[in-house]
């Protein structure tokens, strides 16, 4: 092409200087391409002056915004979705006189209640260079400005990511920030295939089990003045997630609304001491080591240091009702003794406390599909006074979710199995056995006599066989304060499903007689709980 041109001009539309034959085909190329150039290089102006407003008010295919996949539930419910909005702008620079009565007209057609027809001729005459008349205009707003096609009135596309539970699944579900990029729970974990594909992200979770978790736990905050609360349900074979709540909590939709203290998912990123639920834990290493004896359990323990001197005195609540003096391995864990749990302790042999622990994963933080949990607080020592505190939960600070995972372990056949955002099928159970299926049903016939005898009474439901453990923890920062929790299991001959319900700080009512321990709030609450959701579970 270049090279025709070049001959062009340096002879004409002739041959040459001897040869000055008219060459009519090449005045023909000439002009074909001069017309072509002058046309291209006319829309090309024209697009550079114009911008990108005509693309802009173009069709949806011309929309820039990234798109990202639902989020649904167990059942295909909802829990995140990007729903379009956009918002009306007008911008001078491509505002042509031609067109201003136009403009006003449309804009008073599309926001009648926001501008009159004065009001938007009084705009359009203007100097004002940018204003947004809208925003996240509704849907036929938008489209009476799209319809129109006039330089000047702009729908700036974008997607907003939207939450129909709101607060219920803050946590589990977490959100994005303005990048559009998961910050917290779900949307964080996820974020590269939620980003990568069109499919929903169907979790494991249940939306109707949710919300009687979220509603009972609300209630307990308010009766029980706590300081937070919070529940967990987990798939025993499968390690599924069917519930969890964590309060207080968060709007995702409105993340400053809130203080940031209430993103925090408590039973993974706080530790507390859980009480006397590491009963089952003792009780365990002592079926391990064989321990078959009975202790004296009707006065305080004295543990006395290496020059017999007493370094700490081991009492129980004042709660405790002893049926005898004497009582067995058994009989300890279904009556909640510290004294007798103290003596099982130091019975057994140097470092199986430790190791017992280590194979629980309490001397770690768990890297979770869920995130990372808190490190939990080991003792320093393992001295005499450690070991026994250690027995009934004190001097050691832990997550829920650690201790929930631990339970789940030594109940369910001895399988220590890895939790869960993800539907799964029912099939073969695979995680790490650290504990043997003879042991474990020992401690769930254990744990079914807490609730048909002792402190887990008020959680009976009929027509199903529920095992579970109270725990009660002073705090050690006060006295005064405590933590208490119940951990259940269910069905207990062959368990299907661990809970756990934990309460911080919570006071006594009028109805417990000023009593605050699991037995007169954590152990109501989850049977609230379990009253709502069991026909769910077995439907």
């Amino acid at each position: 092409m270049f090279e025709v041109g070049k001959d062009i001009f340096k002879h004409g539309f002739y041959g040459g200087p001897t040869d000055r034959t008219p060459i009519k085909r090449l005045q023909v190329v000439f002009y074909a391409f001069l017309l072509a150039f002058i046309l291209f290089g006319s829309r090309t102006l024209q697009l550079g002056i114009q911008g990108t407003n005509t693309v802009r008010l173009g069709d949806r295919r011309a929309e820039w915004e990234i798109n990202r996949a639902d989020i649904v539930d167990r059942n295909g419910e909802i829990l995140a979705k990007n729903l379009e909005s956009g918002h009306i702008q007008f911008v001078r620079k491509f505002l042509e006189d031609k067109d201003r009565e136009d403009v006003a007209r449309t804009i008073h057609e599309a926001l009648p209640y926001e501008y009159s027809l004065a009001d938007a001729t009084k705009l359009v005459n203007s100097k004002r260079g940018y204003k947004e008349l809208k925003k996240y205009a509704s849907e036929k707003q938008r489209e009476i400005i799209k319809r129109a096609k006039l330089p000047g009135l702009e729908v700036k596309v974008e997607q907003l990511r939207k939450y129909p539970k709101r607060r219920m699944f803050s946590h589990l579900v977490g959100f994005v920030n303005e990048k559009k990029q998961g910050v917290q729970g779900a949307e964080a974990v996820f974020n590269d295939y939620l980003i990568e594909n069109t499919d929903p992200l169907r979790l494991s979770v249940d939306s109707r089990v949710q919300a009687a978790f979220y509603e009972q736990l609300s209630f307990a905050m308010h009766k029980y003045q706590t300081k937070a609360a919070m529940g967990i349900l987990m798939n025993s074979r499968t390690g599924e997630i069917i519930a969890l709540v964590s309060l207080p909590d968060f709007d995702p939709e409105n993340i400053g609304l809130d203080s940031e203290k209430n993103r925090t998912m408590k039973p993974m990123r706080d530790t507390y001491e859980l009480g006397s639920i590491f009963k089952i834990f003792n009780t365990a290493m002592a079926f391990e080591n064989g321990i078959d004896k009975e202790y004296y359990i009707k006065e305080p323990f004295i543990i006395n240091d290496k020059f017999g001197r007493p370094a700490a005195k081991i009492s129980d609540v004042r709660s405790f009702r002893a049926p005898r003096p004497y009582l067995d391995v058994e009989e300890i864990m279904a009556r909640s003794c510290n004294v007798g749990s103290a003596q099982i302790a130091l019975d057994l042999p140097d470092g199986a406390q430790k190791e017992f622990f280590e194979r629980l994963h309490f001397d770690t933080a768990l890297d979770l599909e869920l995130g990372r949990t808190e490190r939990t607080t080991m003792p320093q020592k393992w001295g005499p006074v450690e070991r026994a505190t250690l027995s009934y939960g004190h001097g050691i600070s832990i997550t829920p979710m650690h201790l929930l995972l631990a339970v789940n372990a030594v109940t369910n056949g001895g399988i220590y199995i890895y939790p869960t955002l993800q539907k799964r099928g029912v099939g073969a159970v695979y995680g790490e056995r650290i504990l043997s299926e003879e042991i474990s049903a020992k401690l769930r016939a254990i744990m079914f006599r807490v609730v048909e005898e002792t402190s887990g009474q008020k959680v009976r439901i009929a027509g199903i066989n529920i095992g579970g453990k109270t725990g009660t923890a002073q705090k050690y920062t006060n006295k005064n304060k405590n933590v208490t929790a119940f951990v259940s299991i269910f069905p207990v001959e062959a368990p299907q499903y661990t809970m756990l319900v934990v309460l911080d700080e919570p006071h006594g009512t009028k109805e417990s007689g000023g009593w605050r321990t699991a037995a007169w709030n954590a152990v109501p609450v989850t049977r609230n709980i379990l009253d709502t959701i069991l026909p769910l579970l077995f439907e």
